[in-house]
């Protein structure tokens, strides 16, 4: 069968809400500033009802990848859950204005469209409050196994690994890809994601997972290691392909005893880092289907993520198939 797709990504659908808001709205309505915080649908209503001028668009980690495999000229497929209200219909319609597919049948009851309202300030600072909502309820039949096999990578969110119907829709598409002979992805999201899956995740590495993805720190909490050296020493054992991000340090691409040591893509200007790790994942994988070399791959990553940090955002506000081009990548 030939491919259909570049990327299948599976991971939480969320939809983004931002909104411009004064220091004052923060105290009135009891934002925390600058952090993320994990909210009930109750209160993410009021939210939303006391936002204006709001700007929406599909995100969640895969989701934000996805995207970026998309702004680069690639065809992705993505899956997650969300229900039939208007935050979901608003999910599905963002995506399909980037040029990503999605499969997912909505639900028609249980909780809502999952969703992360963020206020930022007249200094661009973002207050972020998350509902993970129907997020949570991926399960099995969700997984649309005829595109996941017509996909050359399926690439996984780590963070799905907490709620088992999302562990097992994991599986049942892990076992679509190799069915198919595809590429199987992880990102640890994560470190204390990590804490948590530990075992599992090093299980996954040894017979399912092809490529990994992970910053310095959920590298170091995988191996259980204090220094990067032992990341590397306990990846040079392995057969698949890691990528490692550093953040200005940029990043280290190893498979086997092959290893390249990339710079960072120049940014004038450091906004926001939100979503970096997610443009990086992009990048590489729009460069590892379209069979570039390892470093070049990384570039592209690079690219990506120096991207999306230049502005506030998980999304790429330039077309990142020209900046690619700029760079030589393409």
């Amino acid at each position: 069968m030939s491919e259909s797709y570049d990327v299948a990504g599976i991971g939480n659908a969320i939809v983004d809400v931002l909104a411009p808001v004064s220091d004052a709205f923060l105290l009135q309505h009891n934002v925390a500033k600058g952090v993320m915080t994990l909210i009930d649908e109750f209160r993410a209503q009021q939210l939303y009802e006391a936002f204006s001028a709001v700007s929406e668009m599909a995100g969640g980690s895969a989701a934000n990848t996805m995207a970026g495999v998309a702004s680069l000229g690639g065809r992705g497929v993505f899956i997650g859950k969300v229900k039939n209200d208007r935050l979901g219909q608003s999910f599905a319609a963002s995506l399909k204005a980037l040029g990503v597919r999605f499969t997912t049948a909505m639900a028609n009851d249980g909780p809502s469209t999952a969703c992360c309202l963020i206020a930022v300030t007249e200094e661009g600072q973002r207050s972020m409050s998350t509902y993970l909502g129907a997020s949570r309820e991926l399960s099995p039949d969700d997984v649309d196994e005829k595109a996941v096999a017509a996909s050359a990578v399926l690439y996984i969110e780590g963070y799905l690994w907490d709620q088992p119907q999302a562990k097992a829709a994991i599986e049942k598409a892990i076992t679509a890809a190799k069915g198919a002979h595809r590429r199987v992805a992880l990102t640890l999201s994560d470190p204390f994601c990590v804490g948590r899956y530990r075992e599992e995740f090093l299980d996954l590495m040894k017979t399912r997972v092809d490529v990994l993805f992970a910053n310095e720190e959920e590298a170091k909490a995988l191996f259980e290691v204090e220094e990067f050296d032992g990341v590397l020493q306990a990846l040079h054992a392995w057969p698949g392909i890691a990528a490692l991000t550093r953040s200005a340090r940029g990043c280290v691409i190893v498979r086997k005893s092959e290893a390249h040591i990339l710079d960072a893509h120049p940014v004038a200007r450091v906004v926001d880092t939100t979503g970096a790790g997610d443009l990086f994942a992009a990048g590489f994988l729009y460069g590892l289907t379209h069979e570039k070399r390892l470093a070049d791959c990384g570039r592209l990553g690079a690219v990506a993520a120096a991207e999306v940090i230049s502005h506030y955002g998980a999304r790429p506000e330039i077309r990142l198939e020209a900046l690619a081009a700029e760079a030589g990548l393409v």
